[in-house]
């Protein structure tokens, strides 16, 4: 069923050129140093995005991967920054999920936008793992 889900992502609703937005966003925000928070986020975004029935977004703290504080107190600031941006992109998905969930075909679109909603909303520190 997951594979099924995956190849109903990338082909019929091109989730792989998501996958690329976010990886090249996320690449850019990455060399401008002061949004590299945000952008190792959204390359983990795009990694869930290849894959979004067969992986899961979590925090990094549920990982066990431990990080410098100066690092968690870097990023702490960058998501205060980013609060009103990720609110906006959060209700317009949130949106955009709740008018594909009306189509019977949207279905499998709608649960990866549901699913990929936290990460949205804020990107700092999310790491992307299988589902299993």
């Amino acid at each position: 069923m997951r594979t099924i889900g995956n190849i109903l992502w990338h082909f019929p609703f091109f989730g792989f050129v998501d996958a690329f937005v976010a990886f090249l966003f996320g690449g850019f925000l990455v060399i401008t140093i002061a949004g590299a928070p945000l952008g190792l986020g959204l390359i983990e975004l795009s990694k869930f995005l290849l894959t979004p029935f067969s992986s899961r977004m979590v925090d990094v703290r549920e990982t066990g991967i431990k990080q410098n504080e100066l690092w968690n107190a870097f990023g702490v600031f960058v998501r205060i920054l980013y609060f009103p941006v990720g609110l906006i992109l959060a209700v317009v998905t949130l949106i955009q999920a709740v008018g594909l969930l009306i189509s019977v075909v949207g279905i499998p679109v709608a649960l990866v936008l549901l699913k990929s909603l936290g990460t949205i909303f804020n990107p700092v520190n999310k790491k992307c793992v299988p589902a299993a």
